[in-house]
């Protein structure tokens, strides 16, 4: 009889495992399940060693899989001020003021998650300046799409009388030839978010290459510890694998000197970002990262890339005219015929591709570009997916289905659900088309679930309750709440399916990797609105806990 490191009894196990869907006891060796059942045949794995915890009916579910984040930004956000929920120009200025004096010598102040209305009105730099005139600010939206910087941060990235920048992005001026503050998308704002002093974090979004200069020790170990802190947030949230969406070999190896230290919490899969500028060739790297990266804590294999921006700020690519705007549809960062020919070479290679598309014009670009991989090359298990389907023409609907797209969706996005409000994004989109915005149950493709973490929060349990309560803005608006089960598994199973995982992970059975996490109470007791306030007791990755609770 083998003996466990690790036995949590008397407890709720759903296992996500169809064979076996519940249990009351597991017990782990090795990094490994050993073994699922009930509580007096877990006990014959008990050692002298064996460490044993009482579950005490709770539910303990297989780790939670973050399918989209950004782990090394989200860290390095960590120690910025948070604006979430709050408003109004006395709030924001408080708490700006508190932050800004306790950090004299910084360069760069950067606040994030900032609401596009947070004051009421569209912000302008000389809002901005009344909360700081001295010293160089910058508002972040929620999103991450739009940053708004103050009279100094301008002055000092050289964009106060203007930039030229790519198709999708913009410094907004004003009627005096001078930028108002707003910047939109990375290319408009990239100037003023490297004087944060955190480029290095940034740099998987922002170009997907990797550090101009080597980094020295010291730069490396800071990086390696800013990184750790993004992983050591998740797991605490339960989370033992996630999917970063932004990266590069600097990235990858931070991760794998973690892993070598014995401090690696969270199983990682990382991205090539493929940007507009980039030629075809380039694949060649991501080919690369696919082939010398697989092993069961870090992974590459897939492509990122950004069609469109976001509708709140208008840059998100739409099939017709935002309202109030005639002729505005967006601009798409790959044309059509572009896209098509990256799509068909990254899946000639095998490598999985994931797409940001927000807009329905986006998701059409992406949906054409995956039909013209399937017909060069043929149909293959490639779980190929688009990134948050906020808006989705009703044609187009059934082609995901077809194509065999994974619909990777956020529960913290829709407005109205957890932390964004209503406005400005409901206006942006047509009345008449409200019905296709942020569809779920009914896109009838494999549904994911992520946060976007740093710009949602990253709460599994947060997002488990927007998932299960969210309403309809209008009565004549479709539900489209999915169901416990469903969400569970969309953050666990079906997520490590998508991730071509399902084989060690997503499920609690004898000879899977051992993650999983345990909660405070028993979730499928508990009412759809109280879901928040569980908390996680314990997570355990590869048989190592990686977080205790309270």
């Amino acid at each position: 009889m083998t003996l466990a490191d690790l036995i949590v009894t008397n407890a709720r196990i759903l296992t996500m495992d169809e064979a076996a869907p519940r249990a009351e006891a597991i017990a782990v060796s090795g990094g490994r399940i050993l073994a699922v059942g009930t509580a007096s045949e877990i006990e014959a794995h008990r050692g002298p060693a064996t460490e044993v915890i009482e579950g005490g009916g709770a539910m303990l579910l297989p780790g939670f899989f973050e399918n989209h984040c950004h782990v090394f930004q989200g860290g390095a956000e960590l120690g910025h001020l948070q604006l979430t929920e709050v408003m109004g120009q006395e709030a924001v200025a408080q708490a700006v003021r508190a932050y800004a004096e306790e950090r004299p010598g910084t360069g760069l102040l950067v606040a994030q998650g900032a609401d596009y209305g947070i004051f009421g009105r569209p912000t302008m730099r000389q809002d901005l300046d009344l909360l700081l005139p001295d010293r160089p600010f910058a508002m972040v939206a929620g999103d991450h799409h739009t940053v708004w910087a103050n009279t100094p941060a301008l002055l000092a990235a050289g964009l106060l009388h203007g930039r030229d920048t790519p198709p999708g992005s913009e410094v907004v001026m004003g009627p005096d030839g001078l930028a108002t503050g707003e910047l939109r998308e990375r290319p408009a704002f990239d100037r003023v978010m490297e004087m944060a002093g955190t480029k290095r974090a940034s740099l998987g979004l922002a170009t997907g290459g990797e550090p101009d200069l080597q980094p020295s020790p010291e730069e490396r170990a800071a990086d390696r510890e800013m990184l750790l802190a993004g992983l050591r947030h998740l797991a605490a949230h339960g989370i033992t694998s996630a999917v970063n969406m932004d990266g590069n070999l600097y990235t990858l190896e931070l991760l794998r000197e973690l892993r070598d230290e014995g401090r690696l919490p969270v199983r990682v899969k990382v991205a090539f970002h493929f940007k507009p500028w980039m030629d075809l060739s380039v694949l060649d790297k991501a080919s690369a990262m696919a082939r010398d990266w697989q092993d069961d804590w870090l992974s590459s294999g897939f492509v990122k890339l950004f069609v469109d921006g976001v509708i709140d700020s208008g840059t998100a690519l739409l099939t017709e005219d935002y309202p109030g705007r005639p002729g505005w549809r967006g601009e798409p960062l790959f044309d059509a015929a572009r896209f098509a020919k990256i799509a068909v070479e990254a899946d000639r290679r095998g490598l999985q591709i994931a797409v940001h598309a927000i807009g329905d014009g986006a998701v059409r670009i992406v949906l054409d570009g995956y039909e013209a991989a399937r017909a060069a090359n043929g149909p293959r298990d490639s779980r190929h997916r688009i990134e948050h389907i906020e808006l989705i023409h009703p044609d187009d609907v059934p082609r995901l289905r077809a194509l065999g797209v994974v619909a990777s969706v956020q529960p913290p996005h829709p407005p109205g659900a957890m932390d964004l409000p209503l406005e400005p994004t409901v206006s942006q989109i047509p009345r008449h088309r409200w019905a296709d915005a942020y569809r779920w149950k009914s896109l009838d493709a494999p549904l994911v679930f992520a946060s976007d973490w740093p710009v949602s929060d990253v709460a599994v349990l947060r997002g488990i309750r927007a998932a299960v309560c969210r309403q309809p803005w209008t009565e004549d608006l479709p539900d489209e709440r999915v169901g416990l089960m469903d969400t569970l598994a969309a953050y666990t199973r079906t997520g490590a399916w998508a991730s071509h995982a399902e084989d060690r992970t997503g499920r609690l059975r004898a000879g899977m990797l051992a993650d999983l996490v345990l909660l405070s109470g028993d979730i499928e007791a508990t009412p759809p609105e109280e879901i928040d306030q569980l908390s996680v007791t314990l997570t355990v990755c590869g048989g190592k806990v990686t977080h205790r609770g309270a």
